[in-house]
């Protein structure tokens, strides 16, 4: 066997431990994740809720690469500094490194929405929904972009589907009561 060839093999067998090892972790953030979930959906008290939702913020942002979560916090900064193409930059960087990674694209979203750019906004949440279906954040500003874009019936769907998941969130709340007199009762 060549040089070569050994250290393929080896390369390769250190590449299936590196999976078969991250599996079970994966399985079991997967079931804490739903724990989480499910304590939220249950909460009684908003401050019972409000903990549980950031056990939950928490672990949907963690990308599992710290450059990863570098780009992500480094987006987040330039979001409350104000700067959106400078977030953009950075949430775009890490959509490209971490197309898995739900929050990438969420973020994304909300550095295009402030821009005005509605359209890529809107794909970029979908796309994060697609990947993290029960990310109430990422829900709500889909919520937040429809409303944006004079779809109000569509965005209170979506305020909606947010306090079926988490029924102590307060802005979902608020929103609900602001969109409820403008769709004027009708039926969805």
């Amino acid at each position: 066997m060549s040089a070569t060839m050994h250290h393929l093999n080896r390369i390769v067998a250190a590449l299936v431990a590196v999976v078969m090892f991250s599996l079970p972790a994966a399985a079991s953030d997967s079931a804490r994740l739903d724990g989480l979930f499910d304590a939220l959906e249950t909460a009684e008290t908003p401050a019972e809720a409000r903990r549980v939702a950031r056990d939950i913020e928490h672990a949907l942002a963690q990308s599992g690469s710290p450059a990863m979560d570098l780009l992500l916090k480094r987006g987040n900064g330039a979001l409350e500094a104000g700067d959106s193409e400078e977030a953009i930059g950075h949430f775009t960087a890490l959509t490209d490194h971490a197309p898995d990674f739900a929050e990438g694209w969420h973020m994304r979203a909300v550095a295009l929405a402030r821009a005005g750019l509605y359209g890529p906004a809107l794909a970029d949440v979908e796309r994060a929904l697609s990947i993290s279906p029960r990310d109430f954040n990422a829900i709500y500003s889909l919520g937040a972009v429809l409303k944006e874009v004079n779809r109000p019936d569509m965005a209170y769907e979506a305020f909606s589907r947010v306090l079926e998941i988490h029924p102590h969130h307060e802005a979902a709340r608020a929103a609900l009561d602001r969109l409820g007199p403008e769709i004027g009762g009708r039926d969805l």
